[in-house]
């Protein structure tokens, strides 16, 4: 996702936000420093501030629809006036939030865009994204930032179930049913022992992303 105002502090805490979602961000300040951004790094939406120092939010939606005619746009402004939600959507911007608006509100909006746009949180759809962990269902292949991690099929399973899922906790049976499919049956031990498989791999020598939620179960988010 690129993140467009001219306000540090506000594109720091919006960007900080998506992070936090498991997108991974870039900033512009100003219009120019968006088109470049863009044209280097291809996002697959954009939240994009109306009022900039150079150019103003309509001109760079302009340039960038030129290279990207489907990337989804969300406006910023100050302002709430009906005609600038309507200049703002008639040159084809996909929606519009006034400030100030609630870190959350920006969220959901921008989720609503990717899901009508039909663009997955990531490019590819066989791949699953939290934070800096990559899965591609597919190929079987993991990796968390530049290294590749190898795992066995159940580990696999494990860690799929668990992405599929960022940040909600699964208790044992849920894990248990999904990953080997039987009952709960006082088989929980073998969760912990494959828990402990999955830490070793994917949280030795970096800041954990599996948590234990003790008497509710285990979840993966971003580190």
């Amino acid at each position: 996702r690129l993140v467009v105002d001219d306000e540090p502090a506000l594109a720091d805490l919006l960007a900080m936000a998506l992070r936090y979602e498991g997108w991974e961000v870039r900033t512009a300040g100003d219009g120019a420093g968006a088109v470049r951004c863009a044209g280097r790094w291809r996002p697959d939406a954009v939240v994009l501030d109306v009022m900039l120092p150079d150019v103003d939010g309509l001109g760079v939606l302009a340039r960038l629809r030129r290279e990207s005619p489907g990337l989804p746009v969300l406006f910023l402004t100050s302002r709430d006036a009906v005609e600038d939600r309507v200049a703002g959507l008639t040159a084809g911007g996909d929606d519009y939030v006034t400030k100030p608006f609630s870190l959350e509100e920006v969220v959901a909006r921008l989720r609503g865009l990717l899901r009508r746009a039909g663009a997955a949180a990531v490019r590819d759809a066989s791949l699953l994204v939290v934070g800096d962990l990559v899965l591609d269902e597919d190929s079987h292949e993991v990796r968390r930032g530049d290294e590749e991690i190898r795992l066995t099929a159940t580990e696999f399973e494990l860690l799929r179930f668990l992405m599929r899922n960022p940040r909600r906790v699964l208790s044992k049976a849920q894990i248990l049913d999904r990953v080997w499919s039987y009952d709960f049956g006082g088989q929980a031990n073998i969760v912990e022992l494959y828990i402990s498989y999955l830490r070793r791999k994917i949280d030795a020598g970096r800041t954990p992303m599996i948590h234990t939620r003790r008497g509710a179960g285990y979840l993966l988010k971003p580190a």
